[in-house]
């Protein structure tokens, strides 16, 4: 493609209000006051005792044992993920607390006998929080990061938050995402920074970039998440965790938006350890009423244990945008490969110059663009007013301006070549069984530089660096994960991103619990935090 195409491309793209979180559908108050002095905090961790030392070691299926076995109380292992909440405040994490509720919970559940534990079901107990972006928990207000939204209290519980409460999980918080999910960082007006437990300096990704930096931070060992053009998968490898993106429609994301962004959008965890993603999905999967797109469902848990032999793997470390790729990234893939190979896999460069990525990419942008003007009126409509400028960061209300013009033809458009790209892909998986690749093209950034609260021109000459690889794999429907397997020579992590077919969820986790064997990461922990 010539250089001029790459760069109208490009601006398409991010002009046209392309994003990269999960999408919204609804939005207590009382926002955190914005990261004051967290540069100061070099000393994340507390130098007070924490309870339960070991609690940071534990994954979410290790706690679910204990409280199981009675060893540990599910007030226990709350109090010990809400203590390290607030020790490592400075990493700014949390956004909307549901402490109260959830001492209520855990404390009901704290008197069980042996036979009650066991009847109970699987995640009984164990400490969780949910994205603050487009998920609903009645009773509680989830701003999606915009001060529009700061007090809309939900009156209803989203399909997978009730899935997740009768897995016996305890939410209590809910965790930092930019407004909209509109970018790669998880930074705005409403809440400040969020920061990246392996340097403070840094971003932990977006835009769930708050599960990212609770999980690595050890506040939890799980977090609920959501990904329209990388936002588990970013953010999962700017902090050293595994985190897997679905399957369109796998799992659930209703009921009042069954496919989030036109199915840009899904929703899933990210997490130290792959069997704790695997037993959320396993969980959580499934069709909800109304819902027509029905990826196929399979035993995950049983896929942690049914090791791959020679697989196929595509390796692909081209910039579709053209803006390169940072050298770090590419020895990630490049390791990544070698240990494939090691393990018994096939490994060959593959090219994707047929995919129409930089049509695809300005499309994306009309629908994201779209799905959050949508998301305004109907909040506009619920509380009798209009949303004023001054409630958005700058570069989403140019993309709600901007939206109002849009189309729908270039809606029908965008959902046409998304699905032109899908079948380039299908062609290529009757070939291949897994694609291989970067997560992104750059480092973790620093804080500021994908800030949507500063100049366009600033910010759109780094954004084309976080989903260059990611965010194909949204706009096919396919599922894709980042695995972290390696660090930088400055000590930050960097994933690397597989891909695989529509409904190969359990191909993915098969070779992810494969990797984590042959190199595992869960006891690589942030410096700062101990």
């Amino acid at each position: 493609m010539s250089d001029r195409a790459v760069e109208q491309g490009r601006r398409d793209f991010l002009k046209t209000g392309a994003a990269l979180g999960g999408a919204t559908t609804v939005g207590l108050g009382g926002a955190k006051a914005a990261n004051a002095a967290a540069t100061a905090a070099s000393a994340a961790a507390t130098s007070a005792p924490l309870p339960l030392p070991d609690y940071e070691r534990w994954d979410a299926t290790e706690i679910a044992l204990r409280i199981r076995r009675g060893d540990v109380k599910p007030s226990e292992v709350l109090e010990a993920a809400i203590a390290r909440a607030e020790a490592y405040a400075a990493i700014n994490a949390v956004t909307v607390p549901h402490f109260d509720m959830a001492r209520e919970a855990a404390g009901a559940l704290d008197g069980a006998g042996q036979a009650e534990r066991e009847a109970r079901p699987a995640l009984s107990g164990v400490p969780f929080a949910l994205k603050d972006l487009g998920i609903a928990l009645k009773g509680t207000v989830t701003t999606n990061g915009c001060a529009f939204f700061k007090d809309a209290v939900a009156d209803h519980d989203s399909t997978l938050a009730q899935r997740y409460q009768a897995a016996g999980l305890n939410i209590f918080a809910k965790l930092a995402s930019p407004e909209f999910g509109q970018t790669a960082t998880t930074e705005s007006r409403l809440f400040g920074a969020t920061r990246n437990p392996w340097n403070l300096e840094r971003s932990s990704g977006g835009s769930s970039g708050g599960a990212s930096a609770a999980v690595a931070a050890g506040v939890l060992p799980a977090a609920h998440a959501s990904d329209g053009g990388g936002s588990i998968r970013i953010p999962a490898s700017h902090c050293g965790l595994f985190g897997l993106k679905p399957s369109r429609g796998l799992i659930p994301s209703g009921p009042k938006s069954l496919e989030g962004w036109l199915g840009l959008s899904a929703h899933n965890v990210i997490s130290r350890s792959v069997r704790d993603t695997a037993l959320l999905m396993q969980l959580s999967q499934g069709p909800e009423a109304g819902a027509r797109t029905l990826p196929p469902t399979a035993d995950l848990l049983a896929a942690l244990e049914q090791a791959p032999r020679g697989l196929k793997i595509g390796l692909f470390q081209t910039n579709l945008f053209g803006a390169g790729v940072h050298a770090e990234c590419l020895e990630a893939s490049n390791k990544a490969a070698t240990l494939c190979a090691g393990l018994g896999h096939h490994v060959e460069p593959i090219d994707l110059s047929a995919l129409p990525f930089l049509e695809m990419a300005g499309s994306m942008g009309v629908v994201t663009a779209s799905g959050m003007l949508y998301t305004v009126r109907e909040r506009e409509k619920a509380i009798g007013r209009e949303a004023r400028e001054n409630e958005f960061e700058p570069i989403d209300w140019q993309s709600l301006q901007k939206a109002k013009s849009y189309t729908a033809e270039q809606i029908l458009k965008a959902r046409n070549v998304f699905d032109r790209g899908g079948r380039v892909l299908d062609e290529l998986f009757a070939r291949y069984d897994l694609i291989l690749s970067p997560t992104t093209a750059a480092l973790p950034p620093k804080l500021g530089e994908l800030s949507l609260d500063q100049p366009f021109e600033r910010y759109a000459r780094n954004a084309v660096q976080a989903s260059a690889f990611t965010s194909m794999f949204n706009m096919t429907g396919l599922p894709a994960m980042s695995v972290p397997l390696h660090w930088s020579a400055e000590g930050l992590p960097i994933g690397v991103q597989f891909a695989a077919p529509y409904g190969g969820e359990a191909r993915l986790i098969a070779l992810a619990a494969q990797l984590e064997k042959a190199a595992p990461w869960a006891d690589r922990r942030p410096p700062r935090l101990g």
